[in-house]
């Protein structure tokens, strides 16, 4: 869509728009329809439903979901004695012909859809942020929209391309504070639909090639620092590689005899540094990740999403977290080279709070809260350390408890930030996702 479209709608309308393109329920869809329309859906606002949904998702795979979406906008508006416009009528006739029945989601069906980062035009608080930074990470029309195949049954053994909260919930975070990731070298565990990795490039996390010679060689290529997604799913990486390739962003290995002259060269008294945005994708099982294999990576930061939930994963996850952080050596002498199979634990780790999730909301900030922020987001930045940044909705305490032993165990110091550096609310639209389940954790 035109970006000079985008531009001319009001605030509720493109709240409206990109909750029909990430496929949010119907119900939120009527929602966002009658907050547009004063409180009832407006013949102007079906003509902006018309104009903006309907029309232009033709032959892009939303057609069952616009089908049921317009069956209960008509409903809508019929028990209200409204008008619908004639232009609705007929496309739900169309979408009866097309699609006669309404199945339920197939196992593995994947459908395209669009997660729209919203970054607030006027808030005071993140100018200020991006005013300390001296980087703003914003578009010109202050909205990313990441296009992403994904499915629409996370529980029936496709989980691995289903697009879950605590990844929505660490792009806000990347997004919030690009500073911290920019110019880093990041390596993400479970990466399932890659919308880390994707938000990660686009703060352009990633290090310089430095060449003192006009190609870049093979050592120097393998010296680079990349943005490295991983998962142990082989269906799950090649849906990754997709939408990396959906987004425009480079997944090719193969970067030698690369000339700085197609590249935006920096030239300093120490040679060339050719910035590469490249995001590598790695086959990774957990339980089969060697020690050497990670070694060459050593990445200054590691992400995970959603990762604390088998508790039969959970050495492995562990033993992946100190290799990478570098804690191989105290992990070793802990655990003498053995896992147990159970650990006692009380929940309480180095810093970590409660695990009761009600205890607490990630709403968004207050302006009175920005100087204590930016210090926490400013000592982040500065770390000379690999740090991990795990965000997690707590569903079984037990098995939140036994990441924590392990994690004691392999000498990893964990630390909450749920309270300390949250992220904006980017996806105001988005009502299937709650934030406030949602806990943030360093691991260092």
């Amino acid at each position: 869509m035109a970006e000079q479209e985008l531009d001319s709608m009001s605030l509720s309308e493109l709240r409206l728009l990109s909750a029909f393109l990430a496929m949010e329920t119907t119900d939120t869809l009527l929602c966002l329809a009658r907050e547009c329309g004063g409180g009832k859906v407006t013949e102007k606002v079906q003509s902006f439903i018309w104009d903006n949904c309907l029309t232009k998702a033709v032959g892009k795979g939303y057609e069952s979901y616009s089908k049921k979406f317009v069956k209960k906008l008509i409903t809508e508006i019929e028990s209200n004695h409204g008008n619908v416009l004639d232009e609705l009528y007929e496309q739900y006739a169309s979408y009866m012909i097309s699609f006669k029945d309404d199945n339920p989601v197939k196992e593995n069906e994947r459908v395209c859809k669009c997660i729209s980062f919203l970054f607030p035009g006027s808030n005071r608080y993140y100018l200020s942020l991006a005013d300390c930074f001296k980087l703003s990470i914003c578009p010109k029309s202050r909205k990313l929209v990441v296009p992403l195949q994904c499915s629409l049954n996370m529980l029936e053994g496709d989980t691995g391309c289903s697009v879950w909260p605590s990844s929505l919930f660490l792009s806000e975070f990347i997004l919030s504070y690009p500073h911290i990731f920019s110019g880093k070298s990041c390596f993400e565990v479970g990466s399932g639909v890659g919308l880390v990795g994707i938000c990660l490039a686009h703060v352009k996390a990633s290090k310089a090639v430095q060449s003192t010679s006009s190609v870049i060689t093979d050592n120097e290529i393998e010296s680079a620092c990349f943005v490295i997604l991983s998962d142990g799913d082989l269906s799950t990486l090649a849906n990754m590689k997709l939408n990396l390739e959906k987004n425009r962003l480079n997944t090719e290995t193969n970067l030698s005899e690369t000339s700085i002259e197609n590249q935006n060269v920096v030239s300093s008294s120490h040679g060339h540094f050719i910035p590469f945005h490249q995001v590598k994708c790695i086959h990774l099982p957990w339980e089969s990740a060697s020690e050497k294999e990670l070694q060459n990576f050593m990445p200054e930061i590691i992400l995970g999403a959603d990762v604390i939930y088998d508790p039969s994963c959970l050495p492995h996850l562990v033993k992946l977290l100190a290799i990478l952080l570098n804690k191989k050596k105290s992990y070793i002498d802990n655990r003498e080279g053995s896992i147990p199979n159970s650990f006692p634990g009380d929940g309480k780790v180095n810093d970590t709070h409660d695990l009761d999730a009600s205890s607490f909301t990630a709403q968004r900030i207050n302006t009175s809260e920005v100087k204590g922020i930016i210090n926490d987001a400013v000592d982040l930045v500065s770390r000379a350390d690999p740090v991990a940044y795990i965000a997690s909705v707590i569903r079984n305490a037990d098995t939140f408890d036994r990441f924590l032993a392990l994690a004691d165990q392999a000498d990893l110091r964990i630390k909450d930030l749920t309270y300390t550096l949250r992220p904006f609310d980017l996806l105001p639209y988005m009502k299937s996702y709650d934030r406030s389940s949602i806990r943030l954790f360093t691991v260092t």
